[in-house]
């Protein structure tokens, strides 16, 4: 297996995220630092990552109804609370994308780097739906230029799916997963977000998970959020 796969497959990262801890010299094998995430490796093979010992580990997901305040890292250098602080797991946990501080609801966490690579990369345009109040009235014109894609200062967005669900509050649905989109995408539209709150991902509903509390997904969720990030799916 390629080292960075081997790295996502055992709980250490994402395959993207295993590749820089690669190019960095952070990763040792048979005690040698390899730079070539295409290394062919096995469980024999002496896997470390800063020098600790890299073995596989059972794959879990968890969905995590996420507090204002709380940070989307596995940890944080200042302190801060951190989503993985709250799902009772003895595994590396890491999150799958991130939901910025101050916003709240659906975010997953799992250390199966490859189901995470799949959901978060753009090539899979895995829908995320978003429940948004804006800080003034919400106009028709604003509605339409949402649906087709605003320009933002890394790129257009892409069509999303807007719906009017009072006369400042909107469901909007993407398939891309910028920094802070729906912020910068109602500013780009002359409005301002007040409060965010992610109510699905993929198939995956948050439905009535209280807030701050985490659940595990049973394999039929693994297997449906494995079904939302195939291509046709």
């Amino acid at each position: 297996m390629r080292l960075a796969k081997y790295l996502a497959h055992c709980g250490v990262a994402s395959r993207r995220a295993s590749e820089r801890l690669i190019a960095a010299g952070r990763v040792r094998v048979g005690g040698e630092v390899v730079t070539d995430p295409a290394r062919d490796v096995d469980e024999g093979s002496g896997v470390e990552v800063d020098g600790e010992p890299v073995r596989p580990e059972p794959r879990e997901v968890w969905v995590l109804n996420k507090p204002l305040g709380v940070v989307s890292t596995a940890r944080d250098p200042g302190g801060n609370p951190t989503v993985v602080d709250l799902v009772p797991s003895k595994r590396r946990l890491y999150p799958v994308g991130r939901l910025d501080a101050d916003s709240t609801g659906l975010i997953l966490l799992t250390n199966d780097g490859e189901l995470a690579n799949r959901l978060t990369h753009p090539r899979y345009g895995v829908p995320r739906t978003y429940r948004v109040t804006l800080k003034r009235v919400v106009s028709g014109s604003q509605l339409r230029r949402l649906a087709r894609g605003v320009r933002l200062d890394d790129g257009p967005t892409l069509p999303a799916r807007v719906n009017r669900t009072g006369a400042r509050t909107l469901e909007i649905t993407l398939r891309e997963g910028r920094n802070r989109q729906v912020r910068r995408m109602a500013e780009a539209v002359g409005n301002e977000v007040v409060a965010l709150r992610r109510v699905r991902f993929g198939s995956l509903r948050l439905g009535g998970l209280p807030e701050g509390q985490a659940r595990r997904l049973s394999r039929a969720e693994i297997d449906a959020l494995w079904k939302d990030s195939r291509p046709d799916g």
